[in-house]
């Protein structure tokens, strides 16, 4: 029989680990532990994580990943909320402990400073992967808001509801693509998708998990490089176009803006200006618009607002 590749992928160990420190799983913090070493083993495998590699996670738990995360790459950045988790990870992970780092604090306010001093060495790389099997109330959050602020990751492989990974991998028509798709795509593209069932967890939760690859990608449209004043336009551009998602273009970005004050007034009243220099028809829906468009609304947008 192949070795397991985490000792603690079953329902027997994970509830042995948690007995012996006096816990229970919290369903607040979104604790469903993963207890099947095949599916580990497809993670590994999806992500490619090798010697060479720095990754950061979120949402260890009892560490039933980070294990074999650390037995794969040069060194691990795991970030958990749970106060009662950090003394169960030191001694799960104890083994390890030389290229293992771990940061006490909520995913969503991790800073690049936070990261730094886990690595604890200025000789460390910061993590060019990012491998979690994330708590899903905040999977959407942290996975945009990772590409956005650290770009020192080059990929994340994450464990996510189903549904929030069909919103990240979303066509232009399909009742999925929105707001959070176009910003997601601005940064990363989809890689490579398995399904996991409630099963593989302890305990079960009441959702079908998908685990999904993103790739780093870099936008061009026309060629030209899209700047950071253009993506955070082509942001503002996709909450404009899906405010009212069944609405047109012309009427849901008119309300959009004219709601945000002065500037947003000035942009309403533009707007006609604004399809025109992006040769965008006013009168089709947000949800028909591809990456490419969003990001000559973006652009034209940038000229409008100086």
């Amino acid at each position: 029989m192949t070795d397991r590749i985490s000792p603690l992928s079953t329902p027997a160990a994970t509830r042995a680990v948690l007995e012996a420190h006096g816990l229970a799983t919290k369903k607040a913090l979104g604790q469903n532990f993963l207890v099947n070493d095949d599916v580990l083993r497809r993670i590994m495998e999806l992500s490619e994580v090798g010697p060479d590699d720095v990754v950061l996670e979120v949402g260890p738990g009892i560490g039933t990943l980070t294990i074999p995360l650390l037995k794969a790459a040069r060194a691990v950045v795991s970030v958990e909320r749970d106060r009662d988790l950090p003394h169960v990870l030191r001694g799960t992970c104890g083994p390890w402990a030389e290229k293992f780092g771990l940061v006490e604090k909520d995913a969503v306010e991790l800073t690049e400073a936070d990261v730094r001093a886990a690595l604890g060495t200025a000789d460390m790389p910061l993590p060019n992967k990012f491998v979690a099997n994330l708590p899903y109330a905040v999977a959407a959050t942290v996975v945009l808001g990772y590409f956005q602020e650290f770009p020192w990751l080059d990929s994340a492989t994450v464990m996510v509801q189903s549904e929030v990974a069909d919103r990240m991998c979303a066509r232009p028509g399909t009742k999925n693509y929105g707001a959070y798709t176009v910003k997601l795509s601005l940064y990363a593209r989809p890689a490579g998708r398995f399904s996991v069932g409630p099963g593989n967890f302890f305990p079960p939760p009441h959702v079908e998990s998908s685990v999904l690859r993103l790739d780093r990608r870099d936008v061009a449209e026309d060629g030209i490089a899209i700047t950071e004043e253009e993506r955070r336009a082509i942001c503002v551009m996709a909450d404009a176009a899906f405010a009212s998602r069944r609405k047109t273009l012309s009427n849901s970005c008119k309300a959009y803006f004219s709601g945000r004050g002065p500037e947003g007034k000035r942009i309403a009243g533009e707007l006609s200006a604004l399809f025109a220099e992006a040769g965008i028809d006013p009168s089709r829906r947000g949800e028909t618009l591809s990456l490419e468009e969003f990001a000559r609304l973006g652009r034209a947008l940038c000229s409008i607002a100086r």
